[in-house]
């Protein structure tokens, strides 16, 4: 029985889909101005890991994960490189779906665009105009009246007093109360025609919130509330998720601190899959501190899992038995709030009886268990000869005709020179593994 940490109730619950059998997963995406970084590496994975978690366990889900293509950031960072608006974002969406892609993130069902639903936002809007619950303010930007919903603060836990205008909620002179939001941004003289929709309020653009843009904090996913609920009357969501933050050397990451790192720069140092384990291995609500230190444990510990499988082979499609005992302690882990890091722990319990009783069956339960979790999905020996880009040191090709040297020193008994070359690609971080069929090889 699956149970979600609610974020709305602050309790563990037993998730019942509104419609038995379906689930449908709604995912604050990015606002694709730049690189995606760390923290939008953690939602991209864990997320994805949800959703493979929910499709393992029989559930028809329909996962959506918007973009947001329209923001000030965009229009400045737009007019700064002296590109349009949808050249900017179609290049760093592009950047997005490959750094997602190399994390083993599966595509959403749905990647909808902003700019695509200012008909819809537009039409949310006038809901709330309606209702009372938005005004025209005097620059005439259209605002929330934020103190005319009565639910504002149950997400967060607090009351209205308490609730400050966040970092990226629009404060303005204009608006009634500090706590208002925008609804709709009057257009400026000096922003491009694209950024310009007509309507019932002039020509202007959606605000930050109406798009269901990437939110950062408890009163940002107030405003969705608010908006949605207000507008139809009813419960918008039964359950919401928030991961964790990532932390740099437990400094929170952020650019100006310096400690900010993007995706790709974190892949110019590790393999891919060793950074969704790293993300994987903790608990998906507690702080992710990155660190070189932690990913290098993190390929270590990878690497102990794939040398499992490169000892015991793996043949043809591995399927999970799921009356096994491991695979029954994984699931009960991953029913209680995706609790990966329990989950992984099995792996490496299955790995252990792997190398001890060198059972294929074992080995094919270890692959597919790390499969439902994006994980073990490759060559194992593909996986232990694989270097980063700029890791520098031998490639594959050099290493091979190393060890024919050495082969061929052991075989005219110079036996100096056999442990000179093993010293040698030691040193450059390649480990030599003897056996019966001969030798192999490993990164450190």
């Amino acid at each position: 029985m699956l149970t979600i940490y609610n974020t709305l109730s602050r309790n563990k619950e037993v998730f019942t889909p509104i419609e038995p059998g379906k689930v449908r997963m709604y995912v604050c995406g990015m606002t694709v101005y730049d690189f995606c970084h760390l923290g939008h590496a953690r939602v991209m994975v864990v997320f994805d890991m949800v959703a493979r978690w929910l499709r393992a366990s029989g559930l028809d889900v329909t996962y959506v994960r918007n973009i947001t293509d329209i923001d000030d950031k965009i229009i400045r960072r737009a007019q700064e490189n002296g590109e349009s608006i949808r050249q900017l974002t179609d290049r760093f969406i592009a950047a997005m779906h490959e750094d997602a892609d190399a994390l083993g993130v599966l595509r959403p069902d749905h990647e909808p665009r902003a700019t695509d639903y200012v008909a819809q936002m537009q039409s949310l809007i006038s809901r709330l105009e309606q209702k009372g619950l938005a005004y025209v303010a005097a620059n005439r930007d259209v605002c929330y009246a934020v103190r005319k919903f009565e639910g504002y603060g149950k997400l967060s836990g607090k009351s209205l007093d308490e609730l400050r205008a966040g970092e990226r909620v629009d404060v303005a002179q204009d608006k009634n109360d500090p706590l208002d939001f925008v609804l709709w941004k009057h257009a400026k003289m000096d922003e491009p025609g694209e950024v310009k929709w007509a309507s019932p309020w002039g020509e202007g653009r959606p605000g930050w919130h109406i798009e269901c843009s990437a939110m950062s904090s408890f009163p940002h996913h107030e405003n969705e509330i608010a908006q949605s609920e207000g507008a139809h009357g009813h419960t918008f969501v039964n359950y919401w998720m928030h991961n964790g933050f990532v932390r740099v050397d437990d400094e929170k990451m952020s650019k100006s601190l310096g400690n900010f790192f993007t995706i790709r720069e974190v892949l110019q140092k590790y393999d891919p899959e060793v950074v969704r384990f790293f993300i994987l291995r903790a608990q998906y609500r507690s702080a992710l501190n990155y660190s070189d230190a932690h990913l290098e444990d993190a390929r270590s510990s990878l690497t102990r899992l794939y040398t499992a499988l490169k000892n015991v082979p793996v043949e043809g499609v591995a399927e999970v038995d799921w009356n096994e005992a491991h695979a029954k302690r994984f699931r009960a882990a991953m029913d209680d709030d995706f609790n990966t890091a329990e989950a992984v722990a099995v792996l490496f319990e299955l790995a252990n009886e792997v190398n001890r009783s060198i059972s294929p069956g074992l080995a094919c339960q270890l692959k597919a268990l790390g499969g439902v979790l994006g994980l073990l999905e490759r060559d194992p020996v593909a996986f232990l000869q694989a270097g980063a880009p700029d890791a520098g040191g031998l490639d594959a090709e050099t290493i091979e005709a190393r060890i024919a040297a050495r082969a061929a020193a052991k075989k005219s008994r110079d036996y100096a020179e056999a442990d000179r070359i093993r010293a040698e690609l030691t040193g450059a971080g390649v480990i030599l593994e003897d056996g019966p069929g001969g030798t192999t090889w490993r990164r450190a």
